[in-house]
């Protein structure tokens, strides 16, 4: 076990405890990647659909937690806020001043889950698009 230095506690005591990958958890709102299940960017927090993909995840990892962006609105975020209190899945507002990423939301493990690709680039279509589509059609072609 190493011991710390009589400066090491001073650090610490004066700047916080010593964190792992201090620019890896400002980008990801207080968490590090390998952590990451889902994230989206602030402009995709702001649609006003929610991403399926996050409900989904939240139902899949029951023991995640959600990290929202504080620099954001709170309209912006309720959404997902009352998704996180329907899946009982722990959710934070983690605001910094000193740093705005451009992420507007995370779902994170406690521990390293290492997923290949965590940024969603699209909503999934809804299982009830084709059949609205055919009802479109039928109704224009309608005699």
């Amino acid at each position: 076990m190493k011991k710390t230095t009589v400066d090491e506690v001073l650090q610490q005591g004066i700047y916080g405890p010593l964190e792992t990958k201090p620019d890896e958890r400002r980008k990801y709102l207080g968490t590090i990647r390998e952590r990451i299940i889902v994230a989206l960017y602030k402009k995709q927090v702001a649609e006003t659909e929610v991403y399926p993909q996050i409900e989904q995840s939240m139902k899949e990892y029951p023991g995640a937690h959600l990290f929202l962006n504080g620099n954001m609105n709170y309209e912006e975020l309720s959404k997902y806020v009352k998704l996180a209190t329907k899946n009982k899945i722990e959710h934070k507002i983690v605001t910094n001043k000193e740093h705005d990423t451009e992420i507007g939301l995370v779902l994170a493990m406690d521990d390293a889950i290492d997923k290949e690709e965590i940024f969603i680039t699209k909503k999934e279509p809804n299982l009830e698009k084709p059949q609205e589509k055919k009802g479109l059609f039928s109704k224009i072609f309608k005699r």
